[in-house]
């Protein structure tokens, strides 16, 4: 998403644990704010240095959610493409009709979406984040790792037949 959105122009802002901070600069965010901080809000009102949050791509949900609303400009965007911290959230509706926010989901988008993400792939614009690579009888350890996030980008699996130690 970091890499998405320098392609499109916009400024990203990361929320993560601060272990992956140096990876998430590198590949384009401007701040990385940490995501455990004792007033997150605030942390993050105060790495903007008086810009806006216009979109949030959310990935996480659970017990962010509320203050992930509350960071949002007047009129802006908050998208829910999953819930890996948890599915259940609470909510002060109020943030949402007073500040006029839009919710949105987002599971995939387009097929003019995904020729555009072609595009941004085979010119180099985006580069593959590949976190780990396992062979399906260690799916074990995959997900162990998948758990603990220690990790950017993407796990994939591969097939043991598929699998070459080279």
């Amino acid at each position: 998403m970091i890499q998405l959105c320098r392609a499109r122009g916009a400024i990203p802002y990361a929320l993560s644990s601060l272990d992956k901070e140096r990876a998430l600069l590198e590949i384009g965010a401007e701040v990385v704010i940490a995501k455990d901080a004792e007033d997150m809000v605030d942390a993050v009102q105060s790495a903007l240095t008086g810009h806006a949050v216009d979109v949030i791509v959310d990935v996480v949900a659970g017990s962010l959610f509320n203050d992930l609303l509350r960071i949002l400009r007047p009129e802006g965007r908050y998208i829910a493409c999953g819930a890996i911290a948890g599915p259940i959230v609470e909510m002060d509706l109020r943030t949402v009709y007073l500040k006029h926010l839009r919710l949105e989901g987002s599971s995939q988008g387009t097929r003019g979406d995904f020729d555009r993400l072609v595009e941004y792939i085979v010119s180099g614009t985006l580069k593959a984040m590949v976190g780990g690579v396992y062979k399906l009888s260690d799916l074990h350890r995959a997900q162990a790792d998948f758990m603990a996030k220690n990790f950017i980008g993407k796990l994939v699996i591969v097939p043991d037949a598929k699998w070459s130690d080279s």
